[in-house]
């Protein structure tokens, strides 16, 4: 029983940190920052663990002692959601009203639930190691076997809630999948070393059950929720409002598809992707396309409708927004070619030659740092024609262009010609880069030759284009694969933000 709680100890304190990651992204997003205050804290609070575990069992070296201690961990583990869930609510609100003091107090708060439960789960292992240690000529090898078998349970713990618990049961059952699997060994260890107080702490499990019943539902109740999963790489939200429907992933701040089946016009980084064939010389021929980071198929959707049934090729690593596409955002085009797959490993084994390759595999408020170098900017102009032309979504602020100009540096140690469109009422830029040499002129000139009966949205979408172009400008920043900071600049980005112009828009 020692063995098997150790190892059900060792999965649950790594199932705890990665269904953390989960609970708190829901709200506050996936940011490095976010992962590294959750992995900080859990090891603070495992190493108060392993202080107090190693006292305690001195002075207490009991089995029955040991047992409570993880019932009462395995309690507190299913309790998380129940506490948490008004904090995370509460926090919600403040993301979504950019809120700082009740978004950041809300996440210390959240943070701060994790502390009983994981410094009881530290306890655990220099509990077990005194409990296995006959003399003092076996203490080295029980302490060796103990923190095996924990780490191993670490191991398991590290791949479940991802693979199978979080997609299938959800995070807030998850919590309670490990309090009850936790609860179920140690209470027989108890049992089998004081029944009396095993009974006594009967009443754990029906409170659990009771938790579970409470955070049944909505996990964020968002004005028009139509549908809410979870899956092994995002939160997924659809909303419809005014009969648009909008993809909404983690923490729901930045707007990953739009569908309206009357409006092909979206008013944002979408329609620019349109735009980036047409910085070379007329005419354009537009004969196929390739998206990394496809999501519910908003930029497919649009350049069939311009272009008619042309060869695309949609790059999506998350089968689960791929049915949310097809289910809700009528993504089934028949010329729509889906690849369940990382977007750069895809696009280097495909056998194809595009027109159009375009990027937009945000994970706000980052650009995987894999997407933005010049390796990867090479097996894109390996994958382009001759007249073929590259689009990528890439943030900034109103006042902090660091991440444009970095980027547009490392395109132009690739491409020959680089442009900057800034997208309007937004933190998005579109950076395109061409093939050929080309000037910013025939942006102009194509929408001149455009004949009438051209799409709206393609007029649209080149009218913008053209009102939209800036100056490039360079900086002496170029990623590549063995260097590529790109979450250090945006986490720049992001504090200059937030304590100075993003105060100032809440004045």
């Amino acid at each position: 029983m020692l063995t098997f709680t150790v190892f059900f100890a060792g999965m649950a304190s790594l199932g705890i940190e990665i269904a953390a990651a989960r609970l708190l992204g829901n709200v506050f997003g996936t940011s490095n920052l976010v992962w590294a205050n959750i992995i900080g804290l859990i090891l603070l609070y495992l190493t108060v663990g392993y202080f107090i575990g190693g006292r305690w069992a001195d002075r207490s070296p009991h089995e029955k002692t040991f047992y409570q201690i993880v019932c009462w961990a395995a309690f507190t583990v299913g309790l998380i959601p129940f506490f948490a869930r008004p904090i995370l609510l509460f926090a919600a609100q403040g993301v979504e009203r950019l809120n700082a003091p009740v978004a950041g107090g809300s996440f210390l708060a959240t943070l701060l639930l994790f502390i009983v439960p994981v410094t009881l789960l530290g306890c655990v292992s220099p509990f077990a190691i005194r409990l296995s240690s006959n003399n003092l000529n076996q203490v080295g090898n029980s302490a060796g076997r103990i923190y095996a078998i924990s780490t191993l349970g670490s191991l398991v713990g590290t791949f479940l809630p991802v693979l199978v618990l979080i997609p299938t049961l959800g995070t807030n059952r998850t919590y309670l999948f490990f309090a009850f699997l936790l609860f179920g060994f140690s209470w027989i260890g108890l049992w089998r070393s004081d029944r009396r107080r095993a009974v006594m702490l009967l009443w754990m499990p029906f409170i659990l059950i009771g938790v579970a019943a409470f955070t049944a539902g909505a996990i964020k109740p968002t004005q028009g929720l139509i549908y809410e999963r979870e899956s092994a790489y995002n939160f997924i939200q659809v909303v419809e409002r005014r009969g648009t429907r909008y993809l909404l992933l983690n923490e729901g701040q930045g707007l990953h598809s739009v569908y309206n089946p009357t409006q092909p016009i979206t008013n944002g980084t979408w329609d620019y992707f349109l735009v980036a064939p047409y910085f070379n010389t007329p005419p354009v021929n537009v004969n196929s396309l390739a998206l990394v980071g496809l999501a519910a198929g908003t930029i497919s959707k649009q350049y069939t409708m311009v272009y008619g049934a042309i060869p695309i090729d949609g790059f999506e690593i998350d089968p689960e927004i791929v049915r949310v596409g097809r289910e809700y955002f009528a993504m089934n085009e028949s010329n729509l070619n889906i690849v369940v797959e990382d977007g750069r490993w895809g696009l280097a084994h495909s056998k194809r030659k595009y027109t159009v390759i375009g990027v937009d595999a945000y994970r706000l408020p980052y650009i995987p740092p894999h997407l933005t170098t010049i390796e990867f900017f090479q097996e894109v102009r390996d994958h382009l024609e001759d007249r073929g032309a590259l689009a990528i979504n890439v943030g900034r602020t109103p006042n902090d262009r660091r991440l444009i100009e970095a980027m547009a540096t490392t395109l132009k140690a690739v491409f020959p010609s680089v442009y900057v469109m800034d997208v309007p009422s937004t933190f998005n830029s579109i950076l395109v880069a061409t093939m050929q040499p080309t000037s910013e002129k025939n942006l102009q000139a194509n929408l001149t030759l455009l004949p009438p009966n051209a799409h709206p949205l393609l007029t649209f979408s080149l009218q913008r284009g053209v009102a939209s172009l800036q100056p490039t400008v360079y900086s002496d920043t170029i990623f590549t694969d063995d260097i590529a900071p790109v979450e250090q600049l945006t986490n720049s980005i992001v504090i200059n933000f937030v304590l100075g112009e993003g105060l100032q828009l809440l004045k």
